[in-house]
């Protein structure tokens, strides 16, 4: 047996998304790349990894030209969805895209050649869950470079439902969750963080998981809200956060994921420092 030791094999990137693919094998898709796409590294144990190169490269008729953030990849009917963060040619703002491929190692080619959705504002951290009854939901943080509240740039996390073929949403979003609880409020008064949502559901209990503060500071830290609805009401567990770095010389852990082992007994918590 095999065991891990961190930080994992997978260095300079951001924003880890671990898919246990159904031919055995795990891929980890994180931000690799901000200014060209995304690369993906493989392994069949969740200790030894190899990188395989670019899942997904943007050229120079791709609707996103920078800032390519977050990439989360859902199998389904035999596809790859990757879901995507990057800057918009047409705006120079944030939003999310899909591409999709037959295989979990790429090429995977935009759906289309603009953003899966557009409310009108930035948005960040796709994140899907296929729920028992076969409904898809996908959660985002509308991000803090545009959307000020009292005169204060703020994350808030939304969810959505998607069409039963993953390729848009259906009805308006639904807001989640923003900063409230102490911990979340560490970054000051002018910019605060509620991002990077992880939802997953266990005992018809739904858990969406998110990160608060800067990214780039040691008080970047997970926390977690409950809900019995994939949409909410969500409600924050008062021991947040649950994971937090006491470094003071490193940015705290954030932007995770979670991942089964490979004999489906565990779960691990996957993130970045």
């Amino acid at each position: 047996m095999k065991y891990y030791k961190n930080p994992l094999p997978i260095s300079n990137i951001g924003d880890p998304f671990i898919l246990k693919a159904s031919n055995g094998k795990y891929y980890c898709y994180p931000t690799s790349a901000p200014d060209q796409g995304f690369k993906v590294w493989v392994s069949s144990d969740l200790v030894d990894w190899k990188e395989l190169g670019f899942a997904y490269k943007a050229n120079k008729d791709s609707w996103g030209y920078n800032r390519f953030w977050a990439p989360e990849v859902v199998e389904f009917n035999g596809k790859y969805y990757m879901y995507y963060t990057a800057g918009w040619k047409a705006n120079n703002s944030l939003r999310i895209g899909l591409a999709i491929s037959k295989r979990p190692e790429g090429p995977f080619v935009d759906v289309n050649n603009k953003p899966l959705f557009d409310f009108g504002y930035a948005v960040i951290d796709a994140n899907v869950l296929i729920d028992d009854d076969g409904r898809k939901y996908l959660y985002y943080s509308r991000d803090c470079s545009e959307n000020i509240v009292n005169g204060r740039h703020e994350s808030h996390i939304y969810g959505v439902e998607l069409s039963n073929d993953m390729l848009k949403v259906k009805g308006r979003p639904v807001f989640l969750l923003k900063p409230e609880q102490r911990w979340e409020l560490k970054s000051g008064n002018e910019w605060r963080w509620n991002e990077a949502p992880f939802a997953m559901k266990r005992n018809n209990i739904y858990y969406l998981m998110y990160s608060a503060n800067c990214y780039a500071t040691k008080d970047y830290s997970v926390g977690y809200a409950v809900s019995d609805n994939p949409l909410g009401p969500f409600k924050k567990y008062k021991k947040n956060p649950i994971l937090k770095s006491k470094c003071m010389k490193i940015s705290g852990p954030g932007h995770n994921c979670v991942t089964k082992s490979p004999d489906g007994s565990k779960l691990f918590i996957v993130y970045h420092t």
